[in-house]
């Protein structure tokens, strides 16, 4: 039986995943805003503060997909009525994961940061990842807002003790994070 790191390594790209030190660390020394809900069907791995929820990695096993898993733990981070963002990997046609991935928070209410760019170099392999940012608000946040969240984001979680655990420094993030003035599009009221 895997263990809730490995069902996380054996699913997701490792330029997209922490260290299982890392992720203990947070859970340990972040515990207060970082969590853990898993079954022997699901992970998921997020962040909680006053204001937001940053879903951090969520892993619904290939037996219960179709179950409406995945949606029942979306439901119950909507249920904070807190913006949600998530990080995603563009659509890539040779990989169908990516495809239903971005249908699913489609389907969800989730829409795309559009202003927002995010490349990423990773520690483990040193190539750039570049990644989507997804939200849902239930008061129609702006992209201004979902990107101070990221910020917030990379800056306590993504790169928590980074040196100590990596041997080296994530980019800066104002390297990694990019916003797009022209892109936002005006609040709707």
């Amino acid at each position: 039986m895997s263990t809730w790191y490995e069902k996380l390594a054996e699913y997701f790209p490792v330029e997209e995943m922490k260290s299982e030190e890392h992720m203990k660390l947070l859970l340990k020394e972040k515990g207060d805003i970082y969590h853990k809900d898993e079954s022997n069907k699901h992970v998921l791995m997020y962040v909680e503060t006053e204001d937001f929820v940053f879903v951090d990695y969520l892993f619904v096993s290939g037996t219960a997909r179709g179950e409406g898993l995945g949606k029942k733990l979306i439901e119950q981070l909507k249920k904070k009525n807190k913006p949600i963002i998530l990080e995603v990997e563009p659509i890539d046609y040779e990989d169908t994961d990516t495809e239903k991935r971005q249908r699913f928070y489609s389907r969800e209410g989730f829409k795309h940061a559009k202003s927002i760019g995010y490349r990423r170099r990773s520690l483990a392999t040193n190539k750039v990842t570049e990644l989507e940012i997804l939200y849902w608000s239930p008061e129609n946040d702006d992209e201004n807002s979902i990107y101070e969240k990221m910020k917030h984001t990379y800056e306590t979680i993504h790169t928590y003790k980074d040196s100590h655990l990596y041997g080296a420094s994530y980019e800066s993030v104002n390297k990694v994070l990019t916003l797009d003035d022209s892109e936002i599009e005006p609040m709707k009221s």
